[in-house]
């Protein structure tokens, strides 16, 4: 479980970054394409925030959409499956977006 990891990363750039302080929300951008179980982050959050200034945050996740463009029929659109295909049958695609994986915003109490 990769999201245990991810989400001790998370906590410790926090933490290094605004110090012991209390945290009322932490908000995270993990994009669908960037293969992170959300559910898997939320839970996990909870666990590792135990003992910090972030126990007992609250926790948003917003989840963009993949985005991509097909360099077979020069079709930009929205991909959400891992399995990346054009409608046209192509893989040549360039990932535009949807592999994010970034804190965006800290909020103190």
């Amino acid at each position: 479980m990769h999201e245990l990891a991810i989400t001790e990363s998370i906590v410790d750039a926090i933490v290094e970054k605004i110090g012991d302080g209390p945290v009322a929300a932490v908000r995270l951008e993990i994009g669908r394409l960037s293969g992170v179980v959300t559910d898997s982050i939320r839970f996990c959050f909870e666990i590792v925030a135990g003992g910090t200034g972030l126990e007992g945050a609250r926790l948003d996740i917003d989840e963009p959409p993949g985005r991509a463009y097909c360099r077979n029929c020069r079709l930009e659109f929205t991909l959400d499956d891992p399995i990346m295909l054009c409608d046209c049958g192509s893989a040549d695609l360039d990932v535009l977006a949807g592999r994010e994986l970034r804190i965006i915003s800290v909020e103190v109490r």
